[in-house]
């Protein structure tokens, strides 16, 4: 009560009401069956966003500064919630308030199976998942695909068909083993046997490097060993379509010798199991390049063909 003076008469006057936030637990009043479906749908898009962080209602509540009461009916689509409140909400799940308002109602079927897929996905899978999807679906797709890598063990005809389909594509061969000899003024050999399998490596990643930076267009032939680094192989795989060659064990080495390289079989009478060694060994590699061509048993114009299906998709 307020009391004013008017010519000595006071006059009683109610003072002016407070404003006050809304209690937490205020319900809503006379919901719509629209508006109780909205809250229903928020309260449980809140819990599967909070359960996939795997958070406890109480941590969240503690974090966010809301009481664990009002988290429950929120929900449980009880609780008329605040801008601010979600607001609050959301921060402590590092998401945002359009992302809280999206119900799983509203998200397209994929999109769920997605998810889904993805938090039943092992830990040690998820980077190769990741690695995938950004390079498939990424921004440099487009320029990615106009460059193509053929990798495979020696002898896959990597080097004869690399040649035809450059010359098909009208774009420059880059062969990685040259790029190296030139870039070091020795042989592949003489590198190997000077620095040794792992500063080879290092050489070959920094040769990709260059190429890539300088290329936009090409056929990119890489030696047969490129998969076993992993940042250089992630590197290919990165930036160009990527074709692995295969062929049968006896195969390569058919056409190793036939080209007049002894070094498969000198001092090694167990040369052809070795190779088979190798490439079941690397075949789990081989098999992340987007498109594999078998050129088993066929002359190089058949197989030229198939290798222009596989890139020019």
């Amino acid at each position: 009560m307020q009391l004013c003076y008017s010519n000595s008469i006071v006059i009683a006057m109610p003072a002016p009401a407070e404003l006050k936030a809304p209690p937490e637990n205020q319900p809503p009043e006379q919901l719509s069956a629209a508006d109780a479906e909205f809250l229903l749908a928020l309260g449980k898009h809140v819990r599967e966003l909070r359960e996939r962080r795997g958070m406890s209602r109480k941590l969240l509540a503690r974090q966010s500064r809301v009481s664990e009461r009002y988290l429950g009916q929120l929900e449980t689509g009880d609780g008329n919630i605040s801008i601010m409140l979600l607001r609050r909400i959301a921060a402590a799940m590092s998401a945002t308030v359009a992302e809280m308002l999206n119900p799983e109602e509203q998200d397209s079927a994929q999109r769920r199976r997605v998810r889904r897929l993805l938090e039943r996905l092992p830990v040690h899978r998820m980077d190769e998942v990741i690695f995938r999807l950004m390079r498939d679906f990424g921004h440099d797709e487009a320029l990615r695909r106009k460059r193509v890598a053929l990798i495979g063990l020696r002898g896959a005809g990597k080097s004869t068909l690399g040649i035809m389909l450059a010359k098909g594509l009208d774009v420059p061969l880059v062969e990685l083993n040259r790029e190296i000899a030139r870039e070091t003024g020795l042989p592949v050999s003489e590198v190997i046997a000077l620095y040794g399998l792992s500063g080879y490596r290092r050489i070959e990643r920094k040769v990709l490097e260059r190429v890539i930076a300088e290329t936009d267009r090409a056929v990119i032939v890489a030696g047969g060993g490129v998969v076993a680094d992993e940042e250089a192989f992630n590197l290919l795989l990165a930036n160009c379509y990527t074709v692995w060659l295969k062929a049968q064990p006896e195969e390569h080495m058919a056409r190793v010798l036939a080209q007049g390289d002894l070094r498969p079989m000198a001092g090694n009478a167990e040369a052809l199991e070795d190779l088979t060694r190798i490439l079941a060994a690397r075949e789990p590699l081989y098999r992340k390049a987007d498109a594999m061509v078998d050129t088993s048993g066929e002359a190089p114009g058949a197989s030229l063909l198939k290798l222009r299906d596989a890139v020019l998709v």
